[in-house]
């Protein structure tokens, strides 16, 4: 059976596109939203996010936890924020190769922001035997495809409820 290559789910939510982007190019904070990541450090001095921007993401998915390397590809306020996981291992990431790429699109809509967020999966040289057997045993049955289109959807559910939380914090009530 050949694989799913790319997965994406999109939600609005009720901030700005720029609001929005702030929070989603920030890889320290994507553990915040996401199931698996716990979080990411920035290597390098330079902070703000900017295209080849390189981090380190913590993950965990039930007793496995690892690390990724990864490279920021699109850095576009408000309209576009992207990497591509380029090397993996338990504590370091030390197994270099093509992993996956993920975008975040932004749009104005509904006086709100649409979130796009896709994964694609870069695991183009495997065999699709040898990928869907790997995968299955990573995710517990499932493929890659079918299991990162429940994490988008969990983390777009979550990205919304705190960032429309911290919006309707900040606006005054109209109790009186």
């Amino acid at each position: 059976m050949p694989r799913t290559m790319s997965v994406s789910d999109s939600i609005l939510i009720d901030a700005a596109p720029s609001a929005v982007y702030e929070h989603v190019s920030d890889p320290t904070a994507m553990g915040r939203w996401s199931p698996e990541n716990q979080g990411a450090r920035v290597l390098g001095g330079q902070r703000e996010t900017h295209v080849g921007m390189v981090f380190e993401g913590r993950n965990k998915r039930g007793a496995f936890r690892w690390t990724t390397r990864c490279t920021v590809t699109a850095a576009d306020p408000g309209v576009r924020f992207a990497f591509r996981v380029h090397a993996i291992g338990a504590r370091q990431p030390r197994l270099r190769g093509a992993i996956a790429q993920w975008e975040y699109r932004f749009e104005e809509a509904d006086g709100g922001t649409r979130v796009t967020e896709t994964w694609t999966d870069d695991r183009r040289t495997w065999p699709d035997v040898l990928a869907n057997a790997f995968d299955r045993v990573a995710t517990r049955g499932r493929t890659f495809a079918e299991f990162q289109r429940g994490n988008i959807r969990t983390t777009l559910k979550r990205l919304k409820a705190a960032l429309e939380e911290a919006e309707n914090a900040g606006r005054p009530t109209t109790d009186g």
